[in-house]
């Protein structure tokens, strides 16, 4: 199953704040996969969410979605080595957290902006991004 933005923010909620995020050294705490993947993905949007826009370079929509992977699986890789993962549950990790992002992506800035490309200096970030405060407070 595909998690959207609401699934991804609350996994990562689960999965950062509750049990600790990935550089608490006392966590251990097991998670499922599927939760690993929805933080993971939620968390590396806005690290690239962040990245981009202190750049502000137009990219197209794949090339957009390369680097978007390449944040989300920097994510699940600190993760798993964290949460007690094994190499079959973190593989598994990777390829859904990489789904929900490219799925996040698209329904925010294909299906919800109607972007031709990404350009961070013509269309906002995600509004999850922005809630409690700013930008930067998610």
């Amino acid at each position: 199953m595909v998690f959207g933005w609401g699934e991804s923010q609350d996994a990562h909620n689960q999965v950062y704040n509750q049990g600790g995020g990935y550089d608490d050294p006392n966590n251990q705490a097991k998670f499922s996969h599927e939760l690993v993947a929805g933080g993971a993905a939620f968390e590396g949007f806005k690290l690239y969410e962040d990245h981009q826009r202190k750049e502000g370079k137009v990219v197209n929509h794949q090339f957009a979605k390369e680097l978007l992977a390449g944040f989300v699986g920097g994510e699940v890789d600190k993760l798993a080595e964290t949460k007690g993962m094994n190499e079959w549950d973190r593989e598994r990790a990777h390829h859904q957290a990489k789904q929900n992002a490219n799925h996040m992506y698209d329904e925010h800035y294909v299906r919800g902006m109607d972007a031709d490309q990404y350009d961070p200096n013509q269309y906002g970030p995600p509004q999850q991004f922005q809630q409690g405060g700013g930008y930067n407070n998610y």
